[in-house]
């Protein structure tokens, strides 16, 4: 907004506005630091999770060495078990994250134990822990494929660690071929779509908006992912029956905001 240019009344002239820093930086800046209580608590998440992995494997108790019996060393294989963990505790800060963005896009209680701008502030700060959390999965699963490929030459092994986890495609064993893309898209979506937000000023808070919508789709592609090559969904009907619950509160608040949209203009079936 250009600064008002009516002088005062007594006749002197208005003190010129001084170019502020831009605010979406600062926004970004300060959105990391107040994600670093946030992020913690996931670290601790994901390691109760490897622990409990980690038990399961060493006890021989292991959805995972059910499906593939030589993974029955735990010592060996902890990579894989620490991007297992990664991967359920990204999935649970998703879940939290489009919570959030739900409640907040939708008409919300009518009371909330904390004000409005604290929950966006949530939904920010969470949506960058899953987006770290989602990478460290990928990064872990592939440094585990670089191990395993002890045959190969270091340089094929590098490659073949990455084109298995990052390139579409390129992955070419059992589930793991549509499962992988699944989770690769996923990644690749929750990266700009997450970090758009900061660049809103630049192409419009209704692009923005329209673009943000999206970021359900990446929630589904992960849980999609999830339950085509999660082992432990696989064999661990708690496992299983809990993911598919978590998904009940997040349909039901979907609805909500399809039908009850903050926005009026984004009702369904209300003007464009």
């Amino acid at each position: 907004m250009l600064p008002d240019a009516t002088p005062p009344d007594d006749g002197t002239k208005p003190r010129p506005a001084r170019a502020g820093r831009p605010a979406d930086p600062v926004v970004l800046r300060s959105d990391l630091r107040a994600a670093l209580p946030d992020a913690a608590a996931a670290v601790v998440v994901t390691a109760a999770v490897f622990v409990l992995l980690h038990a399961r494997m060493a006890s021989g108790d292991s959805a995972t060495v059910a499906v593939m019996p030589f993974m029955d060393d735990p010592g060996t294989y902890w990579m894989y078990l620490l991007s297992q963990a990664f991967g359920w505790s990204g999935l649970l800060w998703a879940w939290g994250t489009v919570m959030l963005g739900l409640l907040l896009s939708g008409p919300g209680p009518a009371r909330m134990p904390v004000s409005r701008r604290t929950l966006e502030r949530w939904h920010r700060t969470t949506s960058l822990t899953t987006m770290a959390l989602m990478f460290a999965h990928a990064l872990l699963f592939a440094a585990e494929l670089v191990r395993y490929e002890t045959e190969l030459a270091w340089a094929k092994r590098l490659w073949t660690g990455f084109a298995d986890t990052f390139v579409p495609g390129w992955y070419d064993s059992g589930t793991g071929q549509i499962a992988i893309p699944l989770g690769q898209g996923a990644l690749y979506l929750a990266v700009p779509l997450g970090l758009l937000f900061y660049v809103r000023h630049r192409i419009g808070a209704g692009t923005w908006r329209r673009l943000h919508r999206f970021v359900v789709v990446v929630y589904v592609l992960s849980v999609w992912h999830t339950l085509l090559y999660g082992t432990n969904v696989w064999y661990g009907e708690w496992p299983r029956t809990t993911l598919w619950l978590l998904q009940l509160p997040v349909a039901v608040l979907l609805f909500v905001r399809l039908t009850r949209p903050a926005r009026r203009a984004e009702r369904l079936g209300g003007p464009q």
